[in-house]
């Protein structure tokens, strides 16, 4: 694939895929509007026919979902990619790649079947490792976390302070390895979005729980939740098999 530029007649999308990529190393540092800015510039070196909108400033067709907060290591973050010629899904995914700064690293590319992306996306699991922690602390602050109904923390946003329920968007969680220690936990999607450092705040104001040092922040996986202790339903198996069934209809009340 060559560069490319937007063509002045904008040429209608034929093919959408989806993207899964990973935020490494110090590339966890880049703002979401900084990551658009790099991976549109990486869509036109790699001369991938991405789809444009019309008018006077046209913009790749993408379509970003979920994304992690500043700081967090990520293994899985998805997009969309609207394409005006069918394209072989590996053959994006490595051309992409070749052109992304090392830690914005393309783990997979699939043609979209059926269903929204979107309504997939359901929860994440986190891993947030705890350094200078005994993993039984850790156990006896979420055990004191999980007993309750409610736990209301601040988040601080640009119209002012916003208070969540930490506790009501926590579907598992549990202490994990030895050294370091960590927290395994999965968080439902919801609006706003509940993010880690506030479920860690909701230990400090359940148990009094505080680590002696900086935590590591990373997301698994993303997906839909079935049961506590089984991963998520991995968003992008559908489409690998080809379409069929939309399987976020399994994790939505009242479904069968």
């Amino acid at each position: 694939m060559t560069p490319s530029t937007p063509p002045h007649e904008q040429l209608p999308p034929v093919q959408k895929l989806r993207v899964r990529f990973a935020k490494r190393g110090r590339l966890r540092f880049t703002s979401h509007r900084d990551f658009q800015r790099a991976f549109e510039r990486a869509l036109r070196r790699s001369g991938v026919p991405v789809a444009y909108s019309q008018g006077f400033t046209p913009h790749p067709k993408v379509s970003y979902a979920g994304a992690a907060p500043t700081g967090a290591i990520s293994e899985a973050e998805y997009l969309e990619l609207s394409m005006t010629r069918r394209c072989v899904p590996s053959e994006v995914g490595a051309a992409l790649d070749e052109v992304l700064p090392p830690g914005l690293d393309i783990v997979e590319v699939v043609e979209a079947g059926s269903g929204a992306l979107a309504d997939r996306l359901q929860a994440s699991v986190w891993h947030i490792e705890l350094p200078d922690t005994h993993v039984a602390q850790v156990g006896a602050a979420l055990r004191t976390f999980l007993s309750v109904d409610s736990v209301p923390v601040e988040r601080l946003t640009k119209n002012g302070v916003r208070v969540l329920d930490a506790r009501a968007a926590v579907l598992a969680a549990e202490a994990v390895g030895d050294e370091p220690p960590a927290i395994r936990l999965t968080v439902r999607h919801q609006s706003p979005t509940v993010r880690p450092e506030e479920v860690m705040k909701g230990l400090e104001a359940t148990s009094g729980f505080i680590p002696s040092a900086p935590i590591q922040v990373t997301r698994l996986e993303q997906g839909i939740f079935t049961a506590p202790g089984s991963a998520l339903t991995d968003p992008l198996e559908p489409d690998r098999a080809g379409g069929g069934g939309d399987p976020a209809d399994a994790g939505r009340p009242g479904s069968t």
